[in-house]
């Protein structure tokens, strides 16, 4: 397991789109570099909470995901599976599956492995990984995001960076040097969020009300400033100061493009993150109360029944 740290500039302070993108930390669960091929096919097993991603470095072949179209996949295309949920990998449409956990991998380290399958024909070359984050809010991103998300056909001139990085992506698969799988996972993770971003930027995103009151210049600001830090008083009033509006017309803007009042929000919010702290860590419930922005343990106890239902002890003692 290893995280990356990412270091926003000036403009990332200023956008809150930007500020979410940074909370993208990622906790690697494996890699993959795999040599296929034809015919050759992979039954992907389920694999809850983690974000999963093919990129072919070579080649090519067909991401089948159920309840979707099928997506052909060329060098260069980028493919994720934002919910871990299980897939077809296929060099054709007709190809016949082999579960993955089935194949033998060579084990490189305790993250990072290889894989050679296939009957012998045409070779592609391939990194896939499946990765955690660990942030609510990375996590609320992520479960904002349809079931398969491609990034294809990237000519664009400004893009040139991104194709220099798939092909030392692909140099440092081939090659295995020492370092290559540290090079490979950090590579992973700038496309990874790459993937993602494009994904925001385009209209698609627009459909979902916290995405579009996160892009909002006004609501935006709100959002940031809850998301950045719970322990302080948050009110309707501090946070349209925030957003620069009047209360009535913050009140207004901030339901009608997330769809939820913000205070409402907020201790939906506080309890999303109370939730993830109480199954990652043990910690006293009266710190965890004022990490969340409650005064005393009872009122955080009394909130957290109401809104999840069960009682922080409970989530405790199931996560540990």
């Amino acid at each position: 397991m290893r995280t990356h740290p990412q270091v926003p500039d000036f403009q990332e302070r200023e956008d809150p789109l930007a500020q979410t993108l940074h909370l993208l930390r990622m906790t690697g669960v494996v890699y993959c570099h795999s040599t296929l091929t034809a015919p050759w096919g992979l039954d992907m097993p389920p694999m809850p909470d983690c974000l999963m991603f093919h990129v072919f470095t070579s080649g090519g072949g067909w991401l089948l995901v159920e309840g979707e179209p099928a997506q052909q996949l060329q060098a260069g295309d980028l493919a994720l599976v934002p919910h871990g949920g299980g897939h077809r990998w296929l060099s054709d449409p007709a190809a016949v599956g082999v579960p993955l956990f089935e194949l033998g991998r060579e084990p490189v380290t305790e993250w990072f492995e290889v894989l050679r399958h296939g009957g012998g024909g045409a070779v592609s070359e391939a990194i896939c990984g499946a990765v955690r984050f660990d942030d609510p809010v990375a996590r609320y991103l992520t479960a904002s995001l349809p079931r398969i998300v491609t990034v294809k056909g990237m000519h664009a001139p400004e893009m040139e960076w991104l194709h220099s990085s798939f092909r030392l992506l692909a140099a440092e698969a081939g090659r295995r040097r020492p370092g290559s799988e540290t090079m490979i996972t950090r590579l992973a993770d700038i496309l990874v969020i790459q993937a993602i971003r494009s994904w925001v930027e385009s209209d698609s995103a627009l459909q979902a009300g916290w995405l579009r009151g996160l892009r909002d210049r006004h609501v935006g600001r709100a959002l940031a400033v809850i998301h950045r830090d719970l322990s302080g008083p948050l009110s309707l009033s501090s946070l349209a100061q925030a957003a620069g509006l009047s209360r009535s017309a913050f009140a207004a803007r901030f339901a009608l493009l997330v769809g939820t009042p913000a205070m409402e929000y907020v201790t939906q919010w506080r309890m999303r993150v109370a939730f993830a702290r109480l199954k990652e860590r043990r910690v006293p419930l009266a710190q965890l109360a004022a990490e969340v922005g409650y005064d005393s343990e009872v009122a955080f106890h009394r909130a957290f029944k109401r809104v999840t239902g069960i009682t922080p002890g409970a989530v405790q003692r199931d996560g540990g």
